[in-house]
């Protein structure tokens, strides 16, 4: 389902997409990464005398941050039962990941003993002794785990802490047994690989990291001399993207090439034995395609439907090109595909319906006109597809789903008679679901356009008006705004806020003409949905300008930083994370390494006029003017790739310069809340927040205490501890 999503995404990425907040094992923020163990922390500047200095503002909130800490770090024990999404299945053994590495047990034992495959000091080489600069070691993160077809190897990616680095580690497997007669060993390693698949159990495909753009496919043979590796496929449009991925039947390997706007897919089919790749599709402009396999033929989910919208089509692997595509299901209008999975004899969609919930449809592909449609829980905002083993049950379907305040439940569906089951029962216990079904809106856009709300509350909504909201949005590159779960969420939602998130134009939650509408020249619509969002809210009896936070990551803080200088009066803070700013400097530097590709998502302003003033009419730094914006933390990694410090760092001095000449030339002002702009810049290339639990947690912690003081609430109250019942 990695690429799979990815590609709906456009472009098929997740590690390395541009501007974007997701990974595929390893999100820091999941709760089967919890390590609560005592770390070093790291220290940040906390002077406010110069905008010189790397981190500013920061002192007035330590009080604050040290009692969020706490919570947090209280809420993540309290949820740590959640269910694990990244152990991975072999025909015996079961793989897990834990602090030091990659453990298995053998599933046959009565006693199961954890036995290391992969220790992370054996990976570290020469990084084990480097020191960084603030005292911390390196350490590793695994992002994937890729078993051999019999299991007589294991591939597995990590991430270096603080950096973009990543290595993949080869390691030939034991026997398993007790004492073992043939422990498991690295074979090799591999800097910079992103995406791998296994064709045999001595060959791996697999597609290298340069710089932030993947290009090139190799092939690893394992043998009993040694190893080899050979290229495969070289991509020379700079604007592409490519991987390799797996069918869930393991007979097709594809390589994705892919653009914002098309899509190039090769096969190499698994059973053969010379492995070599053809072409399903060449790449046309706005043609966007995935390829699964079903037994002799080939399953394709393509944007060819009505509208351009994603529709399930097939072909024979010895025809495989557009002109024998063959319909096999449409969605109805208004519903939109996010994903496509071969299950048995089954394809399983995960769709969103023109009411924002998430739903499967079932399309039988011996009776493609009996499919049927399973209905998930309302509370549902997330899927999570577990990848099968190489040895488990491939008709049936697991999943997780969640919510930003829901915990992860594991569910399996039975597409042969539409059986949904849950790993919890019936999925609906108190502790999963509390109290928080969402409530979905609708904010009118003054074009007539709707744009879907989702709102979690633990009061009726009549009773909202004097709680702090909490307005999260994205808005680019056709991404669904992020809503998994997240311990801190549900804090937030405890202690009486309300969340927000709204699905602006710019992501696909309404289908691939969302984000065609907010592209380049349509840019404007975003910001202007996410007012509308905002005045829909507060006009229904939502919370209140005065107690309005907005938070966003990334991309999503261009939509967000276009409105503060638009209508700063709308919020009274903003939390900013890896904070893109600098649309125009950054789409006019084709020396950066994402600028050529993300062209397509802004517009190009060097060789055309009309985007060059269109993106001047709504860039965040471009127009700061003196007034009273609302309180900002931006949170930055000094080596960031994907957003240059530069740009945040300009950004911030601009803003402190308008504010001086705000408040210098109207001294009636000095009535007004003075708005802090605190400036929080880390160590390290971690565009999408620390690796490590313990500085998570400082970052989130800060940020609760940010918006908790600038919004002016009442201290927090600490839990009550229940009294002991004497006997």
């Amino acid at each position: 389902m990695f690429i799979r999503s990815s590609l709906l995404c456009s472009p098929a990425r997740l590690l390395s997409t541009p501007r974007s907040g997701f990974r595929e094992l390893a999100a820091c923020k999941r709760i089967t990464c919890l390590r609560l163990s005592a770390q070093r922390r790291r220290t940040s500047d906390t002077s406010n005398s110069s905008i010189d200095h790397p981190s500013s503002g920061l002192e007035k909130y330590k009080d604050l941050q040290k009692y969020f800490n706490r919570r947090l770090k209280a809420a993540y024990r309290r949820f740590s039962h959640a269910p694990d999404h990244s152990s991975v299945r072999g025909h015996h053994h079961e793989y897990s990941i834990r602090s030091d590495g990659i453990y298995r047990m053998d599933q046959r034992q009565s006693q199961p003993v954890p036995e290391q495959v992969l220790s992370f000091r054996q990976v570290s080489g020469q990084e084990e002794k480097t020191v960084l600069d603030n005292g911390e070691r390196i350490q590793w993160t695994v992002q994937r785990i890729r078993l051999s077809p019999l299991e007589k190897h294991l591939a597995a990616t990590l991430k270096a802490t603080h950096k973009e680095k990543l290595r993949c580690v080869v390691v030939r497997l034991g026997k398993g047994n007790s004492p073992p007669l043939d422990p498991p060993h690295v074979v090799l390693t591999l800097d910079e690989v992103l995406s791998f698949e296994w064709a045999t159990d001595e060959v791996l495909f697999y597609t290298t990291l340069e710089g932030l753009r993947c290009s090139r496919v190799s092939r690893l043979d394992l043998t009993a001399s040694g190893s080899r590796s050979t290229s495969v496929y070289e991509e020379s449009h700079p604007d592409v993207f490519v991987e390799v991925s797996l069918s869930r039947d393991r007979r097709m390997l594809s390589i994705n090439c892919s653009s914002r706007t098309s899509s190039e897919v090769l096969l190499v089919d698994t059973t053969t034995s010379h492995l070599e790749p053809f072409l399903v599709q060449r790449r046309q402009l706005d043609l966007l395609y995935h390829v699964e396999h079903w037994r002799k033929g080939l399953i394709i989910l393509t944007n060819t439907g009505p509208g351009q919208e994603y529709q399930v089509v097939q072909a024979p692997p010895s025809e495989p090109h557009m002109v024998s595509w063959e319909p096999l299901f449409a969605p109805d209008p208004g519903t939109a595909i996010k994903d496509m999975d071969v299950v048995g004899d089954h394809c399983v969609l995960v769709a969103r319906t023109p009411a924002g919930e998430l739903i499967l449809v079932v399309v039988p592909l011996t009776r493609h006109k009996e499919a049927y449609t399973v209905q998930l829980p309302s509370w549902a905002c997330a899927i999570h597809t577990k990848k099968p083993g190489v040895a488990d049950q491939r008709s049936v379907f697991e999943f997780f789903i969640s919510s930003p305040v829901h915990l992860p439940v594991s569910y399996c569906l039975y597409p042969e008679d539409g059986l949904l089951s849950s790993g919890s029962g019936d999925g609906t216990s108190l502790e999963t679901q509390g109290n928080y079904t969402p409530t979905h809106l609708e904010a009118c856009h003054q074009d007539g356009t709707m744009v879907p709300i989702t709102l979690f509350h633990s009061k009726p909504v009549e009773r909202l008006r004097q709680a702090p909201l909490l307005v999260h949005v994205y808005g680019a590159y056709g991404r669904d705004l992020n809503m998994e779960f997240s311990p801190e969420k549900r804090l937030l939602l405890e202690q009486g806020w309300t969340l927000a998130y709204c699905h602006i134009r710019g992501g696909s939650e309404r289908g691939l003409f969302w984000q065609r509408q907010a592209r380049v020249e349509g840019k404007q619509r975003g910001v202007e949905d996410l007012r509308a969002c905002l005045h829909h809210l507060f006009s229904s009896g939502v919370s209140s300008p005065s107690l309005t936070a907005l938070a966003a990551c990334s991309a999503g803080a261009v939509p967000v930083g276009a409105l503060c200088n638009r209508h700063p009066h709308m919020m009274r803070a903003v939390a900013l994370q890896a904070p893109f700013l600098d649309v125009l400097g950054a789409m006019e530097d084709p020396s950066l390494p994402l600028t050529l590709e993300d062209r397509e998502e802004w517009g190009d302003p060097v060789a055309n006029a009309q985007h060059r003033l269109t993106i001047s009419s709504y860039c965040p730094l471009q127009n700061i003017t003196p007034q009273c914006y609302p309180s900002i933390l931006l949170t930055a990694y000094s080596d960031d790739p994907r957003v240059p410090l530069a740009g945040v760092l300009r950004y911030t001095e601009l803003l402190k310069k308008a504010l001086r000449t705000h408040f210098t030339m109207n001294p009636e002002s000095e009535s007004e809340p003075a708005p802090n702009v605190v400036l929080n810049v880390q160590p390290g290339a971690n565009h999408h927040g620390p690796e490590d639990f313990e500085l998570m947690l400082e970052e989130e912690a800060l940020t609760l205490a940010f918006l908790h003081a600038e919004l002016g609430l009442d201290p927090p109250r600490a839990p009550r501890r229940r009294k002991r019942q004497h006997s």
